[in-house]
């Protein structure tokens, strides 16, 4: 069983909040230390995305491309094919919202090694409305051939994320939220790209989340155990390739299933684990998300209620779910 550290203030005041895209600035810096063909891009965001520390520690390493998305990943595949290891980054509602065709042709076509680096996604972004409130990327991305597609849970994991897509060689996309948000991990936590963790282990449901919203699950979980409901936890950070032994083994012992989401569940989360599960497994499955819906302004405590991504949401749709009701 493939498991995490979790911090031990998980459940106290003392929790710490921090934005993932922090994380992954701190990651590149590190992959820009172990290996001098990683190279960044940025679409004139170098601040909101923190490609900055990359851009001061390697100025050399660093290329502004300005507000051209489609030149950011066309340009960056053209470095991947003379040896660079080149990261991208811009809001996801602009890329791959904007760019997915050059991504397609000149990036997962080649089997070229870019990562991708989608910022400012799902409702959480808050105040900036549905425009910027990227919720289709998940199924954007999971649909291209030769993709990986990681959805860190908080900062610490996306450092480490960041370090392994280094590693990687492929194409891939990195999706990361913009407000601050649980840090659930440690610095040791296990993580590994197409292996899912089992945070907590339960009986009676399996509940499959990435992003921000584990802590959501695990707060769920947490109450709903009050109500002797035992639940399993799973943190799937790669979407693609997703971890089917996991899921699987997991959903044989529970044989209801919660996936969590802060994207559409169309193609998305949802989408996969249904996919699995319809092939190898029937079985009863809820997918919060966003159900064919755009977002809207608000801040993230509302926008999670407002979209039932919450914990309150969660242990509604779990009870429901055990009394045989359906949504």
């Amino acid at each position: 069983m493939n498991s995490y550290e979790l911090n031990p203030e998980l459940y106290t005041t003392k929790l710490e909040y921090e934005p993932n895209r922090k994380g992954f600035g701190e990651g590149l810096v590190e992959a820009g230390e172990l290996d001098t063909t990683v190279v960044a891009l940025c679409a004139d965001l170098v601040e909101s995305t923190q490609m900055e520390p990359f851009a001061k520690a390697f100025p050399e390493r660093y290329i502004e491309v300005g507000v051209a998305e489609q030149n950011l990943v066309t340009l960056a595949s053209g470095l991947a094919a003379v040896g660079k290891k080149p990261f991208v980054a811009s809001y996801a509602s602009f890329s791959p919202g904007r760019n997915w065709e050059q991504i397609r042709t000149t990036i997962c076509l080649n089997d070229r090694n870019v990562v991708i680096v989608g910022c400012h996604s799902g409702v959480s972004v808050g105040p900036d409305g549905a425009t910027h409130q990227m919720l289709e990327d998940i199924a954007l991305m999971r649909a291209l051939p030769n993709m990986v597609v990681v959805v860190p849970c908080d900062s610490k994991e996306a450092r480490r994320a960041t370090v392994a897509l280094a590693k990687l060689n492929k194409p891939a996309y990195l999706r990361l939220a913009r407000e601050k948000t649980a840090v659930i991990t440690t610095d040791e936590s296990i993580f590994e790209i197409g292996k899912a963790n089992i945070l907590r282990e339960g009986n009676d449901i399996t509940i499959v989340a990435c992003g921000p919203l584990v802590y959501e699950a695990l707060r769920a979980a947490e109450d709903l155990d009050k109500h002797s409901i035992s639940v399993e936890v799973i943190n799937c950070h790669t979407i693609k390739p997703i971890d089917s032994e996991t899921i699987l083994s997991s959903s044989a012992k529970t044989n209801h299933v919660i996936t969590l989401e802060e994207s559409q569940v169309t193609g998305g989360l949802g989408g996969a684990v249904t996919e699995l599960l319809s092939s190898k497994l029937p079985t009863h499955v809820e997918r919060l998300g966003t159900q064919d819906r755009f977002g809207q302004s608000g801040t993230i405590t509302e926008l999670w209620k407002e979209y039932e991504l919450d914990s309150a949401s969660i242990v509604k749709t779990a009870k429901a779910m055990l009394r045989g009701v359906k949504k």
